[in-house]
C-alpha cells in the first residue's frame, strides 16, 4: 500500500484536518506545532520528537546531481528516503527504485505529480510527501495514492482431496470494511501456498450475511498481509492491517476489528498446481467458500476432486512473516 505524508511546515489547520480525514499516514511538522496537531486527532508525526524522526528513521535528500543520487542510494535500507527533485528529472527516481531495497518517497506539489510517482516503472515509489495549501489537491492526491495497491498473481489449482477432520480452533477475521462478492483473503497451511477464502458476503437462507468477515481457517494458518508479509491467524488482533483480495488479484488494505477464535469441526482441503501442493484447514460448514476462476464463490462442502479454485503460490520461506530465501520443507 502506498503511503501519503503531508507537509505542515508552516502549520495550516485546514490542511491538517483534511490530512486526517483523507487517511494520510503522517504529517511533517515542527516540534512546536505538535500540540496543535494532536488537538485535532491522532496521526504519525515526522519531527525531531515525533513518531518518525529525521536521521533516525527518515532522511530528506535534495536531488540535483548524480552524487545526490548516490548519497540517497547509500542510505540504510532500514530508513525511509524522501527525495526532493530540484529539477524534476525522472531518471534518478527510476535508478533508485531499481537499486535501493529500502523505502523511497518523493516530495510532490500536486495530484498529477503524485500519480506519476506512484505509477513510475509500474512499481511506483513507496509514498509521496505532499506540499500544498490546496485542500482539493490534498483530497485528489489521497484518492490517487490510496487507490494504488499491490497486485497479487492468482493461479488455478485443481482440488485433489476434501477430508473431514475433528474439532479444532478456527479464526473468524472481522474487519472494519464491508467486502463485496468476489473478495476475500489469501490463507494457507504453508508459506508457499494460499487459497482465496471468500468473505461471508453471500446471502444464506439460514444465516445473515456478514460482509465484513472472512472465516479464515485454523489458527495455525498463514494470512497474507500488506507488504508481502504473512501472519499466523492466531497472532492477528484488533487494529492489525489485513489484505483483501478479489478474484482478479486486486488488493486493498483493511483493518481488523476483532478476531474470533472458537472451537468448530474442521475440514482439510488440498489442491495441486504443477508440482506444488496447496492446503488449508477450514471450518466444516456450508457458509465457508473458496473462489472459482470465474470469480464465483463455491462452498467447501460441495467441493470435489477435479474442481478448480483460485490460489496463490510463493517461493522460499518466511521468518517472522518476512519472505526469506532459504531451503524450507512444510508438509
Amino acid at each position: 500500500m502506498k503511503k501519503l505524508w503531508v507537509n505542515l511546515v508552516p502549520f495550516n489547520k485546514n490542511i491538517a484536518t483534511t490530512a486526517l480525514e483523507s487517511g494520510a499516514e503522517a504529517v511533517v511538522i515542527s516540534d512546536t506545532d505538535k500540540p496543535r496537531m494532536l488537538e485535532l486527532g491522532l496521526i504519525k508525526l515526522v519531527c525531531d520528537s515525533g513518531d518518525i524522526q529525521p536521521n533516525r528513521d527518515v532522511v530528506f535528500i535534495d536531488i540535483n546531481s548524480k552524487n545526490d543520487e548516490k548519497r540517497a542510494a547509500a542510505v540504510s535500507c532500514e530508513k525511509i528516503v524522501v527525495l526532493t527533485m530540484l529539477d524534476w528529472t525522472i531518471i534518478p527516481i527510476e535508478n533508485l527504485l531499481a537499486a535501493r531495497k529500502g523505502p523511497v518517497f518523493v516530495r510532490v506539489t500536486d495530484s498529477s505529480q503524485a500519480k506519476l510517482m506512484v505509477e513510475i516503472l509500474e512499481k511506483g515509489v513507496d509514498g509521496v510527501l505532499l506540499d500544498t495549501t490546496d485542500m482539493n489537491e490534498l483530497i485528489k492526491t489521497a484518492a490517487i495514492v490510496t487507490s494504488v495497491s499491490e497486485k497479487i498473481e492468482l493461479i488455478e489449482a485443481s482440488v485433489t482431496s476434501v477430508r473431514q477432520l475433528g474439532m479444532g480452533d478456527r479464526a473468524c477475521l472481522d474487519t472494519c470494511t464491508q467486502m463485496n462478492p468476489g473478495q476475500g483473503m489469501l490463507i494457507g497451511n504453508t508459506s508457499t501456498g494460499f487459497f482465496l477464502v471468500h468473505s461471508e458476503s453471500i446471502d444464506n437462507p439460514y444465516v445473515a450475511s456478514r460482509p465484513f468477515r472472512v472465516n479464515a481457517g485454523a489458527v495455525h494458518a498463514y494470512a497474507m498481509i500488506p507488504g508481502q508479509k504473512t501472519k499466523y491467524l492466531a497472532d492477528l488482533k484488533t487494529g492489525d492491517e489485513v489484505m483483501v483480495v478479489d478474484s482478479k488479484g486486486n488488493t486493498s488494505t483493511a483493518y481488523l476489528g476483532r478476531s474470533k477464535i472458537e472451537k468448530r469441526p474442521l475440514m482439510l482441503v488440498e489442491a495441486k498446481y504443477k508440482t506444488e501442493t496447496i492446503s488449508l484447514v477450514l471450518q466444516n460448514a456450508e457458509t465457508i467458500r473458496l473462489v472459482r476462476p470465474s470469480g464465483d464463490p463455491v462452498s467447501i462442502t460441495s467441493l470435489k476432486p477435479g474442481d478448480t479454485i483460485l490460489a496463490h503460490v510463493e517461493q522460499g520461506g518466511r521468518h517472522f512473516g518476512m519472505k526469506v530465501e532459504e531451503t524450507l520443507i512444510e508438509r
